[in-house]
């Protein structure tokens, strides 16, 4: 998320959590194992609810992605199947932020140190917010900096291009104004939106657990972030005129492979929250939409 300051960027992180589906019975026992081995785990008992871990931007490298003496698991692995929210983004350490590429990639973070060698899982949702430039008000007329927009591009820039290309979605948040803060609630509440993503998360149980049964030797797969390969091209491949889209897209947006992918499996999603049994070019060109091209430079 990109926007101003106080434009609500981690007040919608926060809420994150309260949308997601409670743990399933394994997923807690997960969760809870990686909680006890860091000594998080409160009176020894599971935890239902999926973690959201808030780092501070000084977090050191082994504190976000694990080390330590005994090798205790960081705040990447602390977060494994829940939101890991990293405010302020390009104000962490580059090193810091470049150990987060193959954890996110892999869903998984490998500690070495000299008397141990530790995996730990850390399948996350990544979600990250920042301001436009370092006074935050980059394109507001009578607010930006005298350096604009060189403030800008020198500020996003210290997001590297393969991290960046890691992110599925890439959201503008505008400033809110006195009179957004006047008008009505919005129609649709939390509770109906985490009604429709349960929908969505029990289509992908009941379709990963479908497939599981015809290729008992491939790793279990719960969620369409996990999907890659030929089974992505199963469950994702869009129709004619949706594979038009991307393919067209793709060479016009100079997608990576990684690139093309994570549009398919947000796509899926997209389709997954629309009850839609396969993916549209409607479904493309939304996930399309939310992919920019990488950070200014």
């Amino acid at each position: 998320m990109i926007g101003p300051p106080g434009s609500g960027k981690s007040m919608l992180a926060a809420r994150l959590p309260g949308l997601l589906p409670p743990l399933a019975p394994t997923e807690a026992l997960e969760v809870s194992m990686i909680h006890s081995l860091a000594g998080h785990l409160p009176g020894g008992r599971l935890l239902r609810n999926r973690p959201f871990r808030d780092p501070h931007h000084s977090a050191s490298l082994p504190a976000l992605v694990g080390g330590g003496a005994r090798a205790r698991p960081g705040e990447v692995s602390l977060a494994h199947l829940g939101v890991l929210f990293l405010d302020e983004l390009p104000e962490f350490q580059r090193a810091t932020l470049e150990a987060l590429r193959q954890p996110v990639e892999s869903g998984r973070v490998s500690v070495a140190r000299a008397n141990a060698h530790v995996t730990y899982p850390a399948r996350v949702q990544l979600v990250a917010a920042m301001n436009p430039c370092r006074c935050g008000h980059l394109g507001e007329p009578g607010l930006a900096c005298s350096k604009a927009p060189r403030c800008g591009q020198d500020y996003q820039s210290r997001i590297s291009g393969p991290l960046f290309d890691r992110i599925d979605l890439h959201v503008d948040v505008p400033a809110v104004s006195p009179a957004d803060l006047a008008l009505p609630p919005p129609r649709e509440g939390t509770a109906a939106v985490a009604a429709r993503v349960a929908a969505a998360r029990a289509t992908q149980t009941a379709r990963y657990a479908a497939l599981a049964t015809e290729s008992p030797d491939r790793p279990p797969v719960r969620t369409n972030a996990e999907a890659d390969g030929d089974l992505l091209e199963r469950v994702a491949g869009p129709d004619a005129a949706g594979r038009t889209l991307l393919t067209d897209a793709a060479e016009r947006l100079r997608l990576s492979a990684r690139g093309y992918h994570r549009v398919l499996r947000v796509a899926r999603t997209l389709a997954d929250l629309d009850g839609a049994e396969g993916v549209r070019r409607l479904h493309v060109a939304e996930a399309l939409s939310y992919r920019r091209l990488g950070p200014a430079r």
